[in-house]
């Protein structure tokens, strides 16, 4: 019997496949980036067993996306997940790294969009010593730290 259409014979939606890595992520310890979810404790709400339910509460996956969480700290469900490009979501990762310069708090590859900075140029500043607020700085007044 067919409920929704979604998963015919290997053939599945980009909804459907979506639900599933997400389920699959979140409750298969076999798979290996159950440790990033499930093994960390992100879950999927009651409602989102059923893909029925998943697909009446998202919609239609648009284009060029997949499913995001928007607080991380949080599981899947309603209110927590909306459909994100790939340059979304890569700024919200758990690897995403945080600068406060001059009162502002925002991603460093954002400072480095609005300086004009490469973003490999700072982080090679970090490495040989600067702190994130030196290696941001316009280079005529950065100087490698000393040791």
């Amino acid at each position: 019997m067919i409920r929704h259409g979604h998963a015919r014979r290997g053939n599945f939606s980009p909804e459907y496949h979506s639900w599933a890595s997400m389920w699959t992520r979140c409750t298969n310890p076999n798979r290996s980036v159950w440790r990033h979810y499930g093994g960390k404790g992100v879950t999927v709400c009651d409602a989102w067993r059923s893909f029925e339910q998943f697909l009446a509460d998202m919609g239609p996956r648009p284009a060029a996306t997949s499913l995001e969480r928007l607080d991380g700290n949080l599981g899947y469900g309603p209110g927590n997940c909306v459909w994100a490009e790939r340059q979304t979501q890569n700024r919200n990762t758990t690897q995403v790294v945080w600068v406060e310069l001059d009162g502002r708090r925002q991603r460093l590859v954002e400072w480095c969009t609005e300086l004009g900075l490469s973003i490999n140029t700072v982080r090679d500043r970090v490495k040989r010593g600067a702190t994130y607020q030196e290696a941001l700085r316009p280079s005529q007044f950065w100087r490698p730290k000393r040791s």
